[in-house]
């Protein structure tokens, strides 16, 4: 805990902000290479009401300062390129970011460090393993100093009695927590702190005797959160009791079982001899979670999604085997739940693309990076152009091109899909509108934009496109929405709100990967659509086998039969264009006819295709 001069320094640098707006929301900059900590600390703070933002190193914590200047920093010292100290040093002699508070979270105990963190200008220190409370009380401590200052001009003396009042009481908690045992409050099983120190001996075990090998298990109860909406958290809470006491009698005396917090648990297997005998125990673990729950006559089964670290040879350091444990479990949990993964650096890479990524996203939208290509759609039996589909590109300066996929995923995850896709579906209108006036197509001509599961769920979807129609003068009846099965079946009752809305613009419907989701027509006579676009795999196996012939044509009549023009994507041999005329299938798309293209290309294509 910073000292009281230690204190009155911080606040002496903070007599630069006092116009700093008070409803401002709080944005926390959280700086650690331990993605672990990262994820626990972000969770907790967001929970409390906080915004937070994550770097995994100096450089890019020094980038995201740059760009958007948090409330508060949270800093690790020991990172791999430049050390907390350094990043400190260089905020604190920099005008623009010399207020911003800096507190140190460190697993160096020494006194030395904590005075060269005061020294490089930090205001405050914690010591790892962190205890949550500790947390959130220094930063509440160093948030209600800045609140403080925006008013000292007026209220100098009250200042002086609330930053006593805030020391005392952050010496009270910092009391309570020296007192606080190496156990979970709730289902009494090992805490994070007793854990780590377990771990630390499992280590240092097999540094001094190779033989004495270890394996960690990092679980996370899946769909956990559905029991806390549905029954309320004082039912979760018995239900995390009732798991913890089967997960405890599966396991053989002498391992552990801690709760990190929430539904996740970490199982340290002291003695293994290979991943056989891992998988034996996580096959237990599968098995004794097959019965039911029984909680206030209600049946609830639970399942794991399990990171496994076997190889533990080369650690020197606890976190960076709980952070690839992690790591693993979610990737796990990402391929379907109910099942395990054992970490492999591949998945650590992964994840860190998968942060640079979202970091290089939030610095503006749209970025430089993110370019629209554009695919004809042809009327088959005649070849005509009758429109485009705009498909997004992420051309980024390090990684290279990212697939569409990827580009989605992340969006959608940090929330940053709503911006982009409005972005896309701006410029896909623009476009068109520019070959409109330009008299390179007609009014006949159409421009199809797909649009994810976030995005036309959001409750400002319709808001947006409306917007966006209106300062691009685009006829709406030049524009194609794309959704998929999965889009309608997973949000039935607001789907068709939305589609009632889109359809009463004259904007048209298209059902796009048709035959991948759901596989069911049913619900289109509930979800009335314009379009329906078969998937390119049915296409692709058009001559395979009678059966994928006979199902494409299938689809084909009963669309038909319920009013709907019928796309083909994926076309990419004069056979299939020949089969699906054949089967009176309307339009078409693929490399038959063209790769996706630059807006110009696009241009002269489809003006040299007015001369054929």
């Amino acid at each position: 805990m910073a000292t009281i001069q230690h204190l009155g320094s911080s606040m002496k640098s903070l007599r630069s902000i006092d116009n700093l707006p008070s409803s401002k929301p709080v944005n926390i900059l959280i700086v650690d290479d331990t993605l672990e900590n990262i994820r626990l600390l972000s969770s907790i703070l967001q929970k409390h009401g906080y915004k937070t933002r994550k770097a995994i190193t100096g450089k890019m914590a020094l980038t995201a300062v740059e760009t958007d200047p948090p409330s508060l920093i949270l800093l690790d010292i020991r990172m791999p390129d430049i050390t907390g100290y350094e990043v400190c040093q260089n905020l604190k002699s920099n005008p623009k970011t010399f207020h911003i508070p800096i507190i140190f979270i460190s697993a160096a105990d020494d006194v030395n460090d904590k005075l060269e963190g005061f020294k490089a200008g930090g205001a405050d220190y914690i010591t790892k393993p962190f205890h949550i409370e500790e947390v959130l009380a220094r930063v509440e401590h160093q948030l209600t100093i800045i609140t403080a200052y925006q008013t000292i001009n007026e209220l100098n003396s009250r200042l002086e009695e609330r930053v006593k009042k805030r020391t005392k009481q952050l010496e009270i908690a910092n009391t309570k927590l020296s007192e606080m045992a190496f156990q979970d409050s709730l289902t009494k099983l090992p805490n994070r702190a007793l854990l780590m120190k377990e771990l630390c001996q499992a280590i240092e075990r097999q540094t001094t005797n190779p033989d004495n090998k270890f394996a960690v298990l990092y679980l996370d109860c899946d769909r956990f959160k559905i029991i806390n909406d549905s029954l309320g958290h004082l039912a979760g809470d018995e239900l995390l009791i009732a798991l913890s006491k089967r997960l405890k009698s599966i396991l053989n005396s002498e391992d552990l079982l801690a709760r990190l917090g929430g539904d996740e648990f970490i199982i340290l297997l002291k003695k293994i001899t290979d991943k056989f005998h891992v998988k034996s125990i996580i096959d237990k673990i599968f098995a004794g979670f097959q019965e039911p729950f029984i909680l206030r006559d209600i049946e609830f089964f639970l399942s794991f999604s399990i990171g496994v670290v076997i190889d533990c040879s080369h650690y020197h350091e606890p976190e960076a085997i709980l952070r690839h444990a992690d790591i693993a479990m979610y990737k796990a949990k990402s391929q379907g739940k109910h099942q395990y993964k054992i970490f492999a650096q591949a998945m650590y890479d992964e994840s860190c693309q998968h942060l640079q990524m979202e970091t290089e996203l939030r610095k503006g939208i749209p970025c430089s990076g993110l370019k629209l290509y554009y695919q004809t759609i042809i009327k088959l039996d005649t070849g005509k152009i009758v429109g485009v589909e705009s498909l997004v590109r992420w051309f980024h300066p390090t990684l290279g091109q990212i697939s569409p996929a990827e580009l989605i995923a992340v969006a959608e995850e940090t929330g940053l899909i709503i911006q982009i896709g409005g972005w896309i579906l701006k410029q896909a209108c623009y476009q068109l509108r520019s070959w409109q006036e330009q008299k390179i197509v007609d009014s006949s001509f159409y421009i199809s934009v797909n649009v994810s599961a976030y995005q036309f769920s959001h409750s400002k979807f319709i808001q947006q496109l409306d917007e966006i129609l209106a300062e691009t003068q685009l006829s709406p009846e030049c524009l194609k929405l794309e959704i998929t099965e999965t889009i309608i079946m997973d949000h039935s009752s607001f789907a068709a709100t939305v589609i009632d809305k889109i359809r009463h613009r004259n904007i048209q419907l298209c059902i796009d990967d048709f035959g991948t989701g759901y596989s069911s027509l049913s619900y289109l006579h509930s979800f009335p659509v314009d379009n329906l676009k078969i998937d390119r795999s049915f296409i692709n196996r058009l001559r395979t086998t009678p059966a994928s012939f006979s199902m494409v044509q299938a689809m084909i009549q009963i669309a038909q039969n319920m009013g709907m023009n019928v796309i083909a994507e994926g076309i990419e041999t004069p056979e299939q264009w020949e089969q699906l005329k054949l089967l009176n299938c309307h339009f078409g798309q693929g490399f038959l006819f063209s790769k996706p293209l630059e807006p110009e290309e696009m241009a002269n294509l489809i003006v040299s295709s007015h001369s054929l």
